[in-house]
């Protein structure tokens, strides 16, 4: 991986840059990811997020790794509930989600269908699979399928956020509640 990639929405009006290593690269399949995805993936012109397993390909990077570089007019925020500390963020030009933030968080998840085929990095793990009615038992076996978070999940993010002074960025480049239809 290079040490700094664009990442475009569908349209190419907004633009984020990501620098470094991702910190982990995962597959969620919780109930709000699935859940939401669902919802996302259903606006005109959105992409598809949400695999035939119920899992969403995110690639995490510290918050201070991630830049908007153009359509930062465009990005706006979803959550499941009006008090929810987690938010999608999509660009509202073509729908395309670009990254969930977990808002008290250091961290950024950013959907994987954000990068090109041949620059997505491997999987490493699925997390969260004891949310699926069956427990995760019909996934495939290639990586780690996780019931919940890890302490290896944890561990990176801890060490990231260390790696940042214990610092937690807030994103000033989020322009609004997404439309509901």
């Amino acid at each position: 991986m290079t040490d700094r990639l664009e990442l475009n929405c569908h349209c190419g009006k907004t633009t984020l840059a990501v620098r470094g290593r991702p910190m982990l690269n995962v597959e969620c399949l919780c109930n709000s990811c699935r859940q939401a995805g669902a919802v996302l993936q259903q606006r005109p012109g959105a992409p598809r997020i949400v695999d035939n397993k119920g899992a969403t390909r995110f690639v995490l990077y510290r918050k201070d790794r991630v830049q908007c570089l153009q359509g930062a007019d465009q990005l706006r925020e979803h959550r499941i509930k009006d008090d929810s500390k987690t938010r999608r963020v999509v660009a509202q030009c073509c729908n395309t989600p670009m990254f969930l933030e977990f808002t008290q968080g250091h961290w950024l998840s950013l959907y994987g269908a954000l990068w090109p085929s041949d620059q997505l990095p491997a999987l490493e793990l699925r997390t969260m699979v004891g949310d699926l009615p069956d427990q995760g038992a019909a996934l495939p076996k290639d990586v780690a399928n996780l019931k919940t978070h890890s302490a290896r999940f944890f561990i990176r993010l801890l060490g990231a956020w260390l790696a940042m002074g214990l610092r937690t960025p807030r994103l000033d480049y989020v322009r609004g509640t997404l439309d509901p239809n």
